[in-house]
């Protein structure tokens, strides 16, 4: 579900935060994936005739055929992808998964009333609710990643918060998901739609934290605790606060205690035994993967092993599959070249103010005297 709202906050409050991209400006970058957000984009988008694709034995392959192809259009642009899986839940998200359960359960009594009134519309509305990224689903995509050659992380608990480390410890340029809660959990940068598909023409969305904090004018803690007002995964929000007053309740006091000693409680209440402590905690320190065992490396597919699992078992075509090997081999031969700021330490932030360089010597001279900088001048 990631955070409330937070997208539409940044845009309106830190908009020099976010820049539009093309995938090509990613080439020689390795970016850290949502795996789960993946799999279950592929399960909604990849379909036919409104259903998920499937191969003879009636077993889902929506997710395998999106995991290969969408990962080879990231290779083909130079991106260098690492799928970071979910671990186990925390305790704190066991609320959440079970307003998910009901939610679900109402969804399937709402799908068997559309099916009954043969209502096509929410019949597909309905059955996409009920997507649900099951075991099988990352087990199949770990084993396509392995024989592609493309390394993947299993994360001790959410992969967001494993991907932001990986960011945080200079093993990856950036986070790529959906959800916005990559950017609570501390990402430097965060990427949304590098994983959409190419046929919505989507720019890709680059967030850039240090930028955010310094816009919007908030610390690290401060952007946890409106981010916690807002709506997470891990706690309920107090009653009648929307976003524009979260920011502003944040600005004014600082901390949820103090909001919580100078809002009209009556008015405002907060949900009963509020775990907004414990869920700052969780975002504060997280349960991550330990960055200095982490070692990516991308390596030459397994063509034949490929064509065992996708064609054998799952019944794609033999030809497209080793087409896309041709492609994922190419990919890697062009892919060599690092990119230059690589080579380079950058430091400071984004800034929206350019700082005029300053004139010294002999320049400063010849603007006293008329010269005109940047240009040359003729010979003698």
């Amino acid at each position: 579900m990631g955070i409330h709202g937070l997208a539409k906050l940044i845009a309106d409050q830190a908009p020099g935060a976010i820049k539009e991209q093309d995938i090509k400006n990613y080439f020689g970058r390795k970016i850290a994936i949502d795996a789960s957000m993946c799999i279950y984009q592929f399960l909604i988008a990849v379909r036919q005739d409104g259903n998920v694709l499937q191969n003879e034995d009636g077993e889902t392959t929506s997710h395998l055929m999106g995991m290969f192809y969408r990962t080879i259009r990231m290779l083909e642009h130079g991106i260098k992808p690492v799928y970071v899986f979910d671990g186990k839940p925390p305790q704190l998200k066991s609320a959440e998964l079970e307003k998910r359960g009901e939610r679900r359960a109402e969804a399937e009594k709402m799908l068997a009333q559309a099916q009954e009134m043969g209502e096509q519309e929410n019949i597909d509305k309905f059955t996409k609710r009920l997507v649900k990224v099951t075991r099988q689903h990352n087990d199949e995509c770990k084993k396509l990643l392995t024989m592609m050659g493309v390394p993947y992380i299993e994360a001790p608990c959410e992969a967001e918060a494993s991907c932001a480390a990986l960011v945080k410890a200079g093993k990856v340029f950036a986070t790529a998901t959906e959800d916005m809660d990559g950017l609570t959990f501390g990402t430097n940068v965060l990427l949304r739609h590098l994983t959409a598909s190419e046929a919505k023409k989507l720019a890709i969305q680059e967030f850039h934290f240090s930028r955010i904090l310094q816009d919007i004018g908030l610390t690290n803690e401060q952007f946890i605790d409106l981010c916690i007002l807002l709506g997470c995964d891990y706690c309920g929000t107090i009653k009648g606060i929307g976003p524009k007053r979260a920011i502003d309740l944040i600005r004014q006091h600082g901390s949820i205690e103090e909001i919580l000693d100078n809002i009209d409680g009556n008015k405002h209440p907060a949900p009963e035994d509020w775990l907004y402590k414990e869920a700052r905690g969780l975002f504060l320190k997280p349960e991550v993967v330990d960055c200095s065992s982490v070692d990516l490396k991308w390596t030459e597919p397994d063509e034949e092993g490929l064509i065992q699992f996708m064609c054998t078992e799952k019944q794609f075509s033999e030809d497209r599959i080793r087409n896309g090997c041709k492609k994922i081999v190419k990919s890697r031969q062009g892919s060599t070249q690092g990119r230059l700021d690589s080579f380079f330490s950058v430091t400071g932030s984004l800034s929206s103010k350019r700082k005029e360089p300053e004139t010294k010597g002999s320049a400063k001279k010849k603007q006293k005297t008329g010269a005109t900088p940047g240009k040359f001048r003729k010979g003698k």
